[in-house]
């Protein structure tokens, strides 16, 4: 009996206790709470993939320029690059030479992009002259306001305002016509160029006709006189038959003439493999080179460290191209500066006088 009992005590106990389990709600136990970091994460809206911007690739396009002086096809290079207002370096072809080829021979378009140079390339038509050479010699395309020399300086000024390029650091070069060109180009519009490259080139002013230019490429002319002052950078191979590099020494000694008082050092040098040169630096004090003469040992008529992709360039000379794009970016124009030459050079193109020779 007793045994019983206690059977249906526990058993009473037990129903009791179901009983009341199923009437209390149960209590889940708490979650770990995740690190800090991870709720900043969870908490912060999510952010949107950033677009990537991709960098300009480098261009080399054909363009075609007209003005009132008539018109120029012409190729330009643009490196690619997004830096603001880049300088912009006018190329002019020698005799025989196109665009395409002149910027194979002196490789100008590499370095461009190295360096953030936009280059232009002018051409020079057959209708112009025979053998495309720029009529650095015609007093009527070598002026200010007239012929050749006015529409290069309105493709230069296009250019400028098209690809928004510096207008205080614009430079101007050249292989023989051109180089005698750009020289031209240099004294009649100072405002527009900060410096100018000469190679195999002759002094501006120095023929007054075809019959002349050949006397003063075989000879040397002094030209006339400049009376504003124009960075200059020469280049001329000590065996040039078709130019007489006495026109590079004359060069060089019209370039100082503007500068009161520049002083010279001379250094010799040698390329590894290649041609040994002399190299003359003109500056005012310690100051930045003003003047440079580079005379290349047994080089001709043909640009010095040019690629022989191209026509006349004598790949053992020291390198040109670098040598005048390192000069150049040494020197700029104010604006301040750009219109003061503007208003000085009609006074200055007066001066006529050809002064002594050496």
């Amino acid at each position: 009996m007793k045994g019983g009992l206690k059977l249906a005590v526990d058993l009473a106990a037990s129903l009791a206790a179901a009983a009341l389990k199923a009437v209390v709600p149960r209590v889940a136990a708490p979650k770990p709470k995740p690190p800090r970091k991870a709720r900043a994460r969870a908490a912060a809206p999510e952010k949107p993939p950033v677009p990537t911007r991709s960098m300009p690739a480098a261009s080399d396009r054909a363009g075609l320029h007209r003005c009132e002086h008539g018109a120029r096809h012409y190729r330009i290079f643009k490196p690619g690059m997004t830096t603001a207002a880049p300088p912009l370096l006018v190329m002019l072809h020698g005799c025989g030479q196109t665009p395409a080829d002149f910027a194979k021979g002196t490789g100008m378009n590499a370095l461009a992009k190295a360096f953030g140079l936009i280059v232009v390339y002018p051409a020079q038509p057959r209708e112009a002259h025979p053998t495309r050479c720029w009529n650095w010699f015609q007093p009527e395309d070598n002026r200010r306001g007239a012929g050749e020399a006015a529409l290069l300086a309105s493709l230069t000024r296009d250019l400028v305002r098209k690809h928004g390029a510096d207008p205080g650091r614009v430079y101007v070069a050249g292989l023989s016509a051109g180089a005698s060109m750009a020289l031209a180009l240099a004294r009649a519009y100072p405002e527009l160029f900060a410096a100018v490259g000469v190679h195999s080139g002759l002094p501006a002013g120095a023929a007054r006709d075809q019959a002349s230019a050949l006397v003063a490429m075989q000879r040397g002319d002094p030209g006339l006189r400049l009376m504003l002052p124009m960075p200059t950078i020469v280049f001329h191979g000590s065996h040039d038959r078709v130019v007489n590099p006495r026109n590079g020494r004359l060069v060089v000694l019209r370039a100082r003439e503007p500068y009161p008082a520049l002083r010279g050092t001379e250094t010799a040098g040698q390329v590894p493999n290649g041609r040994a040169y002399r190299r003359t630096v003109y500056r005012l004090g310690a100051g930045r080179p003003l003047v440079e003469h580079w005379s290349v040992a047994g080089s001709g008529h043909a640009w010095s460290g040019g690629s022989s992709r191209g026509r006349f360039t004598d790949p053992k000379g020291p390198d040109a191209s670098r040598e005048m794009i390192r000069f150049f970016l040494r020197h700029s124009l104010s604006a301040r500066k750009r219109a003061s030459l503007a208003r000085a050079v009609p006074d200055a193109q007066d001066e006529r006088s050809a002064g002594p020779a050496s």
